[in-house]
């Protein structure tokens, strides 16, 4: 098999080292050309043609964002940031970037290799099979619909994984404040929920905000399930609630789209919507078939809006699926479904 090309793009000279000398490692990757700054990047592009780009966000002369705006247009690649905790990393996706990955803190070679080997190796794997056109940002153009909606009579969850933070966002986009209760799970490190809510809430009609124990599942609201807790439904007198526990993985993931989707069959049944995104694995499929079969209405995006065909496809192939549709046409589905 031919090997993926990767460009790696890193201002320090030593982290720089040991991502090469990883990322080397693998058989499946060349590591073609190194740079220090978007300019040497730029030049290295041009002569290697790279399969994939590993891209630091903080540089000298010119950010990784900037850098990745201007990279877009010209050179549409596949590109993994790599960040720091903070929010700039949601700019860079929504500039077309297509993953990330959370800088070690501790960058003792063997805390590096293993953030390599574990994380950086298999995204840029994903990364080199993504049709980069598909992470272009696009506007919402649903109409807010005026429906009359009870605050507790449904609850709507939407599993994604990678290209989930901007197919969420087009989806909550074109939900209004009389949406029923909707809880959302993204496959995110911990310490980059929090930011991604706060950004989702700024650009969205609704109200986002990461879960906290015992939110309700109120009307107008999204609940995003934080990195490394496992998030359920469960119903009380007053309504719907999330309870929000620091558990184990669920195939694969914590949070579990699975985890998500048991609950909110068990606890909703027909009183829910299931939206399964973008994104590798199965994580989700088993949930929504449970989903689907205590008379849930489920929604699947097509393959042709997918960054990553990977969960929709195994929830369509099991049968959990009820709708199949572009990702542009969901949220005014789901209104649909409400009547």
């Amino acid at each position: 098999m031919q090997k993926i090309k990767v460009l790696v793009v890193e201002d320090s000279a030593v982290f720089r080292e040991m991502l090469v000398k990883g990322l080397q490692e693998d058989p499946g990757i060349e590591v073609v050309a190194e740079a220090e700054n978007p300019f040497e990047a730029r030049d290295a592009i041009e002569q290697h043609l790279p399969d994939v780009i590993t891209l630091d966000i903080e540089m000298p002369k010119m950010s990784g964002i900037d850098f990745l705006k201007r990279l877009m247009p010209q050179y549409p690649l596949p590109v993994i940031m790599l960040s720091g905790l903070n929010g700039k990393v949601f700019e860079a996706m929504a500039a077309g970037a297509m993953d990330f990955v959370h800088k070690p803190v501790n960058l003792s070679p063997t805390n590096v290799k293993e953030f390599i080997r574990q994380e950086l190796i298999v995204k840029i794997k994903i990364a080199a099979s993504v049709n980069v056109e598909k992470l272009v940002r696009r506007e919402p153009v649903h109409p807010f619909r005026e429906v009359k909606l009870t605050p507790n009579n449904c609850v709507i969850a939407i599993g994604a994984s990678t290209g989930g933070p901007e197919a969420i966002r087009e989806v909550l986009s074109g939900f209004g404040r009389d949406i029923p209760g909707v809880v959302v799970v993204q496959h995110m490190p911990a310490g980059f929920t929090r930011t991604y809510a706060e950004r989702l809430d700024r650009l969205c009609e609704v109200e986002v905000k990461e879960a906290e124990d015992g939110d309700a599942v109120r009307q107008g609201r999204v609940l995003l399930a934080p990195g490394g807790h496992q998030m359920r439904v469960v119903k009380k007198e007053a309504g719907y609630f999330v309870s929000v526990k620091e558990e184990p993985k669920v195939s694969g993931h914590c949070p579990s789209v699975d985890v998500l989707f048991e609950s909110v069959a068990k606890t909703a049944g027909a009183e829910s919507i299931g939206v399964i995104l973008t994104g590798m694995g199965g994580d989700g499929s088993k949930g929504m078939k449970e989903m689907k079969n205590r008379g849930a209405v489920t929604i699947g995006q097509d393959e042709d809006t997918c960054v990553v065909y990977g969960m929709p496809k195994v929830a369509y192939d099991i049968g959990a699926v009820t709708y199949q549709m572009p990702l542009g046409d969901i949220a005014d589905k789901v209104y649909k479904i409400l009547g």
